[in-house]
């Protein structure tokens, strides 16, 4: 039956078709094309001809094509595209451009040729940035709110209604065809392919002679592989989409793709799909932005990108002789990578979305020159207190400190007592109630919702700032972001601190404190640290100045990660672990004076007890 309808569909695309093209599109001999033609006009689904030009649809012919009709297009387009970087830190891969069109438009446009014009994209990473192709091409936006954390098997899941009971194409935005291979109807459920010669580690497919797909194997050699656009007939729906529901209830599937779920099912004979066999120079899928360069030659030195413009400027050189680019683990308030010049590896930091309005790019600048002499930064290149551009040495085989680790810690302390003790002097401070009272004020801006206990937390959080205020503690340069992460450990043995874009004159035990809270450490946990650093037990009043800054900075992230979200960046649980360190630190403060039976650390505080 699939054979007629193809058969159907040629004469309605063509009209003149004749045997020979007709056996190419079926993927039979001459003669099989003959036969089934023949068979076509003896049910009536075509006129009876002895010529390709007087051939025509029938009724009968038309009704089995009708049966066949795509319904639409969904376009997956919500991942980050992390191997583009630092192109995909602005736009959205499916955004990029091929010879001056962008990808996922050229899809829409070919689409559109063929009468498909129901298409839904699924949006996530940068989702604003397709809202223009709504009143461009009528498409529909579908938001997935996973993007971040979950694979396509999620994406897939979240679009199910948009393809439950249809005849759909399932596309990723970031393909590019050079012809269009889509149709009007289509007679069953497909997945391009395209033949690679040697060792890949694509999903390599096996096939029988009527090109059903009887087995994927992940990695392969001289094996025809998944690659391209997908077709899902309603039948095929049918049986796919109740497993895939299955699959994405079930726990530990979280980083599956959806084609997971059709490998197992091809694997147990439980669904039918054909493989659609393309030439090697149809459909392409750029892995990183290497293989786009060398298809589109316009990369390798205009890539309207900011970041390798101005590396191309700092270093005097082309874009082109910029390699080896690699997306860093994305921070919370920048976004790195990492790329090579003539054999050395560098870092090049890009200010995250909203830094402007947290981060004192200038003083910032200030704090590097001060610690010059210590020798215990990243060794940087470039610096711009404008933008907060950051290029710098990257140090192969580094690693961070661990959290776990005692040794670790010891080092780590010790670089920090060596800061506090160096005499060091900027001329700004890091002065914490400013700094909340600055975020509470954005997230005003923003209509941020807050905590339903607010009021009262913010009311402690005034007593523990009256608190320190009265201690008049010294005031050293402090990192205030000392993460772990933060630490780099070298080969040679050496330990660097880098990132001080929120440091400035402060207590030094506020770099305690946010190392302690970064690492959600329990209380036990941030006293032993105290340790470390103070190199003895701590008195009573070192210990509460301990909690009431661990409080204190964990309110100030929360409100940090607050506005965050209001501006389109989410971290998951941070926001609420950071709120619950403002509570649990406030009453392990608490906790202390009662025991020690103390009245004159703080008025506020006892009569708060």
């Amino acid at each position: 039956m699939n054979h007629y309808a193809k058969i159907c569909r040629c004469i309605f695309e063509k009209p003149d078709s004749t045997q020979r093209e007709i056996a190419k599109e079926l993927g039979v001999s001459l003669g099989s094309a003959n036969r089934l033609v023949h068979e076509c006009e003896e049910q009536q689904l075509i006129s009876a001809s002895s010529t390709a030009q007087e051939r025509r649809l029938l009724p009968k012919g038309q009704e089995l094509l009708d049966s066949c009709k795509v319904d639409g297009a969904l376009i997956i387009a919500a991942g980050f595209g992390s191997r583009f970087v630092p192109l995909t830190f602005e736009t959205p891969k499916g955004l990029l451009e091929v010879f001056g069109e962008r990808m996922i438009e050229r899809q829409i446009k070919q689409l559109h040729e063929v009468g498909i014009f129901d298409i839904t994209i699924v949006v996530g990473y940068l989702k604003e940035k397709f809202e223009y192709l709504i009143d461009k091409y009528g498409v529909e936006l579908l938001y997935n709110p996973e993007y971040s954390c979950k694979n396509t098997l999620a994406t897939i899941y979240r679009a199910r209604e948009v393809l439950r009971n249809r005849n759909m194409y399932v596309l990723s935005s970031d393909n590019w065809m050079r012809e269009n291979m889509y149709h009007t109807y289509e007679c069953e459920a497909w997945y391009s392919s395209v033949y690679q010669s040697g060792f890949t580690s694509e999903w390599c497919l096996t096939y029988n002679k009527k090109e059903q797909i009887t087995d994927v194997q992940i990695g392969g050699q001289d094996s025809w592989v998944m690659y391209g656009p997908v077709y899902f007939s309603r039948e095929f729906s049918g049986l796919f989409l109740p497993e895939l529901e299955r699959w994405y209830n079930r726990p530990g599937t979280e980083q599956f793709y959806w084609e997971h779920v059709l490998m197992d099912m091809i694997k147990k004979g439980t669904v039918s799909i054909q493989i659609n066999k393309q030439p090697d120079t149809q459909v392409y899928e750029f892995e990183n932005l290497e293989e786009l360069r060398r298809f589109d030659t316009r990369y390798q030195n205009h890539s309207d990108n900011a970041a390798l413009e101005l590396i191309s400027k700092v270093f005097q050189i082309s874009e082109s002789e910029i390699s080896d680019i690699r997306c860093l683990k994305s921070g919370m308030t920048n976004q790195s990578f990492l790329f090579q010049i003539r054999g050395k590896q560098y870092i090049c930091r890009i200010p995250g979305v909203g830094t402007e309005a947290l981060i004192n790019r200038k003083e910032e600048k200030d704090v590097y020159q001060a610690v010059i002499p210590l020798g215990i930064t990243e060794h940087l290149i470039y610096f711009d207190s404008e933008t907060g551009y950051k290029i710098s040495v990257y140090y192969e085989n580094s690693r961070n400190a661990a959290a776990d680790s005692k040794e670790d810690l010891t080092k780590c302390m010790a670089l920090l007592r060596k800061i506090h003790s160096s005499h060091l002097y900027v001329n700004h401070r890091f002065d914490i109630r400013e700094r909340i009272s600055f975020y509470e004020e954005l997230c005003r801006e923003h209509h941020c919702l807050l905590f339903e206990d607010y009021a009262k937390v913010r009311a402690d959080m005034e007593i523990l700032l009256t608190f320190l205020e009265q201690r008049n503690r010294p005031q050293t340069l402090a990192h205030i972001d000392s993460n772990v992460d933060n630490f780099l450990f070298l080969p040679n043995g050496e330990v660097k601190l880098i990132d001080w874009e929120y440091a400035g004159m402060c207590d030094p035990l506020i770099d305690i404190a946010m190392c302690s809270i970064y690492s959600y450490f329990n209380e036990d946990e941030m006293a032993d640290l105290l340790k470390l650093y103070l190199e003895r037990e701590p008195d009573l009043e070192e210990s509460c100045i301990l909690y009431a800054y661990a409080a204190l900075g964990g309110f100030l992230w929360s409100l940090w990660a607050v506005y965050k979200s209001a501006i389109g960046q989410e971290f998951g649980d941070y926001t609420i672990k950071m709120y619950r360190y403002a509570k649990t630190s406030y009453r392990k403060l608490c906790e202390l004076q009662a025991a020690e039976q103390v009245t004159d650390i703080s008025t506020q505080l006892s009569e708060k007890l």
